[in-house]
């Protein structure tokens, strides 16, 4: 039986989730690759441990992860009753459903028929009554924002989530949704884009300073660029690696253009200079400002959670580093 360690919270920074009461770790762990039923339940449970004794206590899934679908959330059910239940109190557990789950009219969007029917099915399949974030995963322009709204509050008040959030909503769509949940007086705290110094469409739609403005917490995915940022295909394409393996969804060969690895290159450079790797650089850069709650990080082995947490020995950087940084961008 699994038991934690008892130095787990000594180093972690925790960071409250806009204005709200909930502190999250400024890494937490998304579990959309690497959690499925194609994975060995061993090197899930490896990686799972090596981040709650390091003090990462939020884990992120959705109704669709795997692969195949349901399959991360089956397996973290597993894994939460076999060793982490008696660690349920100190653990941050989050789902969340919008895009393509089962066949048919209600199997995707934003209806409250499939954003409850969707919830449903995730407490069963990872065993809890209530997880403690639950998010609309995608806008659903055929469907009013008032009726997802409504439904992520109705979801809050049967208890089966704690807090909502919402997903890859621009600026404005954010703000109608924020105005919609705060006259229901429903606890949305949290909002989950895409963001890392390769990506920066947040910063250019006005969203990052929204959030921070308004009080919302923002906990940032692909913070290394599907791989880019970690340096590993400055050398070509390792066979081990999403494009090699076939795997990569978003991340292609034909984006490997020269352009973009000599920034990477240069990138990396800094890097070396702060005594940081290009993956712990790329994620304190987007704790740099404080705006940023969180940043979800993905792993398929425990070596790639303690190299990612030694990010946060430097998250401050000066505005000579900025600056190269922000020319290399450019």
């Amino acid at each position: 039986m699994y038991q934690a360690s008892g130095s787990r919270y000594e180093k972690m920074i925790y960071n409250r989730c806009g204005k709200s009461g909930l502190k999250l770790p400024a890494l937490s762990l998304g579990m959309w690759h690497n959690f499925g039923s194609v994975n060995q339940e061993e090197t899930m449970k490896k990686v799972l441990f090596t981040a709650f004794d390091n003090g990462i206590t939020h884990f992120d899934l959705a109704n669709n992860y795997g692969p195949t679908r349901g399959s991360a959330e089956e397996n973290m059910g597993k894994i939460l009753k076999s060793d982490l239940r008696p660690y349920r109190n100190e653990m941050i557990i989050s789902s969340k459903a919008g895009y393509d789950m089962w066949s048919g009219p209600y199997g995707d969007g934003g209806s409250r028929k499939y954003l409850i029917s969707s919830l449903d099915d995730s407490l069963m399949r990872l065993g809890l009554d209530y997880v403690d974030i639950f998010y609309h995963h995608c806008p659903d322009k055929e469907t009013p924002l008032e009726e997802s709204m409504l439904a992520l509050d109705a979801i809050v008040r049967q208890g089966k989530a704690l807090y909502v959030g919402i997903s890859n909503y621009n600026r404005e769509d954010t703000a109608k949704a924020y105005a919609i949940l705060t006259d229901l007086k429903t606890p949305f705290i949290i909002h989950q884009p895409s963001y890392s110094m390769l990506n920066r469409w947040i910063e250019e739609d006005g969203l990052k300073d929204y959030l921070f403005d308004n009080g919302l917490g923002c906990i940032a995915f692909s913070p290394l660029a599907q791989g880019l940022l970690t340096g590993k295909y400055l050398q070509g394409v390792p066979q081990d690696s999403r494009i090699g393996g076939g795997k990569s969804i978003f991340l292609q060969e034909k984006d490997l253009e020269p352009v973009m690895m000599d920034k990477v290159r240069k990138l990396s450079a800094i890097a070396e200079r702060r005594g940081q790797s290009l993956t712990q650089m790329a994620i304190a850069w987007i704790l740099r400002d404080g705006k940023v709650t969180s940043v979800l990080i993905g792993a398929s082995k425990p070596e790639q959670i303690i190299e990612n947490i030694g990010a946060l020995d430097n998250i401050a950087f000066s505005a000579e580093e900025l600056d190269e940084i922000e020319q290399v961008l450019v």
